[in-house]
């Protein structure tokens, strides 16, 4: 029987393939970056063929890294940026308009109006979701409503909707295979959560022919075989799930009140809330976190549009630094009451906040203000961020998570895990596997192909490589945080 499993990670940023063995452990590593498109402020774009070369490109040097062949390969899981936006002819798999990435703001205006005209709260008891640019639906329809005959073409059912794991699956078995799973599905702002189906109403809502849309399986499950010629030999699809709730299920929190966030280009902090779909009265997301076996197990989620790619702001836009990985150093050489605040609201603000027209700033500058303490702020932020998201999840839940467990490129800053673990107050777990996303989906795939036998032996690999625990007072805490949420207020827009 094949021992590996094949993780496709196809993030906001790069395209990642990852081998995971029996033990969890990874074998081999492929990663590509790929362009990004801003054609206008607050819009985000993809190239579609870029998405899926990039993936290609990395499951083939993975395989050739780990001097392996694809009938070694018992599974493939695909994990992906969720709610990232395709619209593609059905005949030749090709994109209609490029892919409208999640940090995309550009139908902010329409989703004002939805919330105007009192739709929100409808939208929210079936979805879990908030009327937000963020989600796909809004993306869907201004593609639909833009590009010249696309709404025509939809109605006559000549193309398919996904997000990019819909797109993926499609391009590897060669059109055979339109699905996406229960946790993609819910982040589209047309599926109801509570039935898990497609909902007309919504449909209705956003104008959305329903021969655009995906059918929908648990996160284990048969999705499709890849066509031999791309990987060497035919390999079946057999987990998929939102990079969020991958890595989720990545860390091993499977108990209600378990808590993780991701740093990756966002963060995103999931809480595990069990059977129940608990209701945020402060802004956070209801979500699915899987469904297996079609039992489904709903989550809280915080979202924070910009983590990672702060410091890739810094290091390519204003180019402070040379390399990521140099803020490390640069933090250890700064006061952390230096008093200088960066908001990174580049495409607006996420939770709990949900504001799309905020932008970014820098306060607190002074005579003495260098890169250092620039750089230091913008680590900061990330952490701020994690606070406010805490904070809300703690009161939505009435739990007090004992610990906090990471993963994504961040963690491995370790100054930045330990102000994280100090302005929380909270201890932070970092895994001895932090690539969670793409083992989480591992795990999926695994199951379904028997190399795991069930969530219990899945948390059982789970091993924690470093703990940071508070070392902050709590008055500097209060302090610091003060002042992060003035700067916020500074940043709002009046609407």
């Amino acid at each position: 029987m094949p021992q590996y499993v094949l993780a496709i990670d196809q993030g906001t940023t790069s395209s990642r393939a990852i081998v995971f063995n029996a033990q969890g452990l990874p074998v081999a590593c492929a990663q590509q970056e790929f362009a990004q498109s801003f054609p206008q402020d607050g819009w985000v774009e993809h190239a579609g063929e870029d998405l899926w070369q990039s993936t290609l490109a990395v499951c083939r040097e993975a395989l050739a890294q780990g001097g392996l062949e694809a009938s070694q390969i018992a599974a493939i899981g695909i994990t992906n940026q969720r709610e990232t936006t395709l619209v593609w002819e059905a005949v030749s798999g090709t994109p209609i308009y490029p892919a409208i990435v999640w940090q995309d703001r550009r139908t902010a205006d329409y989703c004002a109006e939805l919330k105007s005209a009192g739709h929100e709260a409808r939208v929210s008891a079936k979805t879990g979701l908030l009327i937000d640019p963020y989600f796909s639906a809004s993306k869907l329809r201004w593609i639909l409503d833009n590009v010249a005959g696309a709404r025509q073409r939809a109605e006559r059912g000549e193309l398919r909707f996904g997000t990019v794991d819909s797109f993926l699956l499609w391009r590897l078995t060669g059109g055979r295979s339109h699905k996406t799973d229960a946790t993609n599905a819910s982040r589209t702002l047309l599926f109801n959560i509570h039935t898990q189906q497609w909902d007309a109403e919504l449909l209705a809502l956003f104008d959305i022919p329903v021969s655009l849309l995906p059918e929908v399986l648990d996160c284990a499950a048969d999705f499709g075989s890849s066509e031999a010629h791309l990987l060497g030999a035919s390999i079946k699809v057999l987990g998929m799930a939102g990079d969020q709730q991958a890595a989720l299920i990545g860390q091993a929190c499977f108990q209600p009140g378990m808590v993780k966030s991701t740093y990756g280009t966002g963060c995103f902090m999931i809480q595990n809330t069990g059977a129940t779909a608990v209701v945020s009265k402060h802004r956070l997301l209801t979500t699915v976190a899987y469904r297996l076996d079609g039992q489904v197990t709903y989550a809280l989620e915080g979202s924070i549009f910009v983590a990672g790619a702060a410091l890739q702001w810094l290091r390519d836009g204003i180019k402070l630094i040379s390399h990521a990985r140099d803020s490390e150093a640069l933090a250890e050489q700064t006061d952390d009451a230096c008093g200088v605040y960066l908001v990174p609201a580049f495409t607006g603000l996420g939770a709990p906040y949900w504001d799309p027209k905020a932008r970014g700033a820098i306060f607190g500058l002074t005579r003495d203000t260098g890169i250092k303490e620039i750089v230091t702020a913008g680590l900061q932020a990330v952490c701020y961020q994690t606070r406010d998201l805490l904070i809300a999840m703690r009161q939505d839940c009435a739990v007090e998570p004992s610990a906090l467990r990471v993963d994504g490129g961040m963690v491995e800053n370790n100054w930045l895990m330990q102000f994280l673990a100090d302005i929380l107050g909270v201890r932070v777990e970092r895994p001895q596997v932090t690539e969670t996303t793409a083992l989480g989906v591992a795990y999926l795939a695994g199951l379904h192909a028997g190399l795991f036998r069930d969530l219990d032996a899945i948390a059982s690999q789970w091993q924690h490589q470093q703990t940071f625990v508070p070392r902050m007072d709590a008055a500097h805490r209060r302090t610091l945080y003060a002042g992060w949420l003035d700067a916020v207020q500074r940043v709002r827009s009046d609407d």
